[in-house]
């Protein structure tokens, strides 16, 4: 989805030191025209421009950065511009500049993606029109993740992105800091307003598993944050990378499972395409995973749960927002029961375990 916007109504853009910048890296120049805003889920600010004979994309924190804005942008643009050359689809990086001074924050070009987002409106022809289409959709996204498992993440300079040693062991206890940390936000009812949150905490300590071997991991891998070519079911690109890390991959295979939609299982509202249709099973999805890449898969119902416990802590943080006046509270609102449902599903895999 996009909004057209005039340089006027972008203050975050200093066209001026954007070109002199750019003339640096040895970019063609030119004025900056057609100026675009793309909107999206990220709070990150994406403008799409043209300058010379081509086209960019910038990705910047939002207008109010927070503390670790830049140090995110930086990151992003490093895990990009080392999957060059792998068979991970992902925006191609143009340039990254780290000086915060430049534009008020740390900032990347990238190529513009010829594709669409599956959830920002019904699926275009020839996708909503095909069932079997949809069903190849479903196994590339997938597929996309297995790819990014598969890279060597030393042989393409990111030792020391995170710290694969006890990654798991770390998840439970970091994202109840972040639920803890939203008592200091007005107006929050508590964590008493997410049912089971505990409960799951405390199931996922005692029933973890002794994990994968350490890869590369987007972080928040899921239908919403791909593109799809629009002349079939490839992937174009996996975008949004701002949580990408070394880690356990199977994070990747657990959050695609906990925002599926499934009709035997809860359904979160939320990442919703239309027609659905013909897309894959969980089972079918995990299957393929555990083909594409070669690894075992035995736990997945572990991460799904995990996926479960943090996603719905992180939309929880939109509601104490909301209540202090920070966010939509309309927005709020929505996230809050999609977080319900998300622990409501991870209660129900809890019983099965």
């Amino acid at each position: 989805m996009t909004e057209s916007a005039t340089i006027e109504r972008l203050p975050q853009l200093d066209v001026g030191a954007l070109a002199a910048w750019m003339d640096g890296e040895g970019l063609p120049d030119g004025p900056i025209t057609d100026v675009t805003s793309l909107a999206g889920g990220s709070q990150n600010i994406i403008l799409r421009f043209r300058r010379g004979p081509r086209d960019y994309v910038l990705r910047r924190p939002p207008a109010k950065p927070r503390p670790e804005s830049s140090e995110t942008m930086r990151r992003e643009a490093r895990v990009l511009a080392a999957l060059a050359g792998t068979d991970v689809p992902h925006p191609r990086l143009v340039a990254a500049c780290c000086d915060e001074a430049v534009l008020g924050a740390a900032f990347y070009l990238m190529e513009p993606i010829d594709g669409f987002n599956p959830i920002s409106a019904p699926l275009p022809a020839p996708h909503a029109e095909d069932p079997a289409m949809r069903h190849a959709m479903g196994l590339a996204l997938v597929d996309g993740a297995a790819a990014l498992s598969r890279v060597d993440y030393r042989s393409v300079g990111l030792d020391g992105l995170g710290k694969p040693e006890g990654y798991l062991e770390r998840q439970v206890s970091h994202w109840r800091r972040q639920l803890d940390g939203y008592r200091s936000i007005a107006n929050w009812p508590g964590p008493d307003s997410l049912p089971g949150v505990t409960a799951v905490g405390e199931w996922l300590d005692a029933h973890r598993p002794s994990g994968s071997a350490a890869a590369i991991l987007h972080g928040d891998y899921s239908i919403g944050n791909v593109m799809y070519r629009r002349d079939g079911p490839a992937l174009a690109a996996i975008v949004d990378w701002e949580l990408a890390t070394i880690g356990d991959p199977l994070i990747d295979l657990g959050w695609i499972l906990a925002t599926w939609r499934d009709s035997r299982d809860i359904d979160i509202g939320v990442l919703r395409v239309e027609p659905f249709e013909g897309f894959p099973t969980p089972e079918e999805l995990i299957e393929r995973y555990a083909d594409g890449s070669g690894r075992d898969v035995r736990d997945i119902n572990w991460y799904v749960v995990l996926a479960c416990f943090k996603l719905a802590i992180i939309l929880e943080g939109s509601f104490a927002r909301a209540g202090a006046g920070l966010a939509s509270m309309d927005t709020g609102e929505r996230l809050h029961g999609a977080a319900t449902r998300l622990l409501a599903r991870a209660l129900r895999r809890v019983e099965r375990a």
